[in-house]
């Protein structure tokens, strides 16, 4: 039987979209940033451990593995930085070019989902993974110029599409997996 818990996987990216989204709008600029630290904790430590585990024993078949264990792999180590960032109230811009070249990797798998239809809904998978990118091709920039609020609102706003692409992929898997399962 095979164990999947992608599923898992993208409720916690959802999780993390929405978390980073809300940061941005009422957060970055806080007197008291400590506090989002368990919130960027908790959904890194998820992201970090299942795609290590799903880059390490690769229970998918084989594209999927890499698109989905590497990429969350990559949001987890961000998202704990992030809370380490933040619990030691240290600058989150250099976190920005670390998310710059993952936000480039999950374009570059988006483009290719799409390119050889990998999933059963290419089109709308390959949308998430590129919108998820380009939020992390363009993190550097909303940290470097915080101040401006149309920026991280527009940031804000990319975040919460490509988590709601995401919350729709998750929910169609947990349909899916549950009935696989009861039969």
């Amino acid at each position: 039987m095979m164990i999947d818990y992608v599923t898992l996987m993208l409720t916690n990216m959802v999780c993390s979209f929405v978390i980073l989204a809300f940061f941005l709008l009422w957060g970055l600029e806080a007197a008291d940033k400590k506090r989002w630290a368990p919130a960027f904790g908790i959904s890194g430590l998820v992201a970090t451990v299942c795609g290590f585990r799903m880059s390490f024993t690769w229970p998918l078949p084989v594209p999927y593995n890499c698109a989905y264990g590497e990429m969350s792999v990559l949001l987890g180590v961000l998202f704990l930085g992030a809370s380490w960032s933040l619990a030691k109230e240290w600058d989150l811009l250099p976190l920005g070019i670390y998310a710059f070249f993952a936000g480039g990797a999950a374009c570059l798998l988006g483009v290719r989902i799409i390119d050889q239809h990998l999933t059963l809904t290419p089109l709308m998978s390959g949308v998430g993974f590129i919108l998820s990118g380009a939020c992390g091709l363009f993190a550097g920039l909303v940290l470097w110029y915080r101040k401006i609020k149309s920026l991280r609102v527009l940031g804000a706003a990319m975040l919460l599409i490509a988590a709601a692409i995401w919350l729709l992929t998750a929910y169609e898997a947990y349909w899916s997996h549950l009935a696989a399962k009861a039969k």
